[in-house]
């Protein structure tokens, strides 16, 4: 996967959005009429932000969860023409559960 190359610093998340519906039963939607999803795998975190005394504090989110992403914010990244976002991690809005 071309996005392993990318290993985030500090606090920072490599989030892959989920893709949009384009179909939603036997209608496709154009894609102007499709909205952003505010839904991401995270494909890579930091190691954690760094405390004034020089301690690291552990990430909370890890690899592979789903997470709810702010509608704006973060920086687009693209590797090997795929598009993803690199975030802070207190820009993340939740952890979604996969039950």
């Amino acid at each position: 996967m071309a996005a392993r190359r990318l290993k985030p610093l500090l606090d920072r998340v490599l989030v892959q959005r989920l893709e949009t519906a384009s179909k939603i039963g036997s209608v496709y939607l154009p894609e102007t009429a499709q909205s952003k999803t505010h839904q991401g795998t995270v494909l890579a975190t930091g190691p954690g932000a760094r405390t004034t005394t020089g301690d690291t504090i552990p990430m909370t989110v890890k690899e592979g969860d789903t997470v709810l992403l702010p509608e704006y914010g973060g920086d687009k990244v693209k590797i090997d023409d795929k598009e993803y976002l690199l975030l802070r991690e207190t820009e993340i809005l939740g952890v979604l559960d996969g039950k």
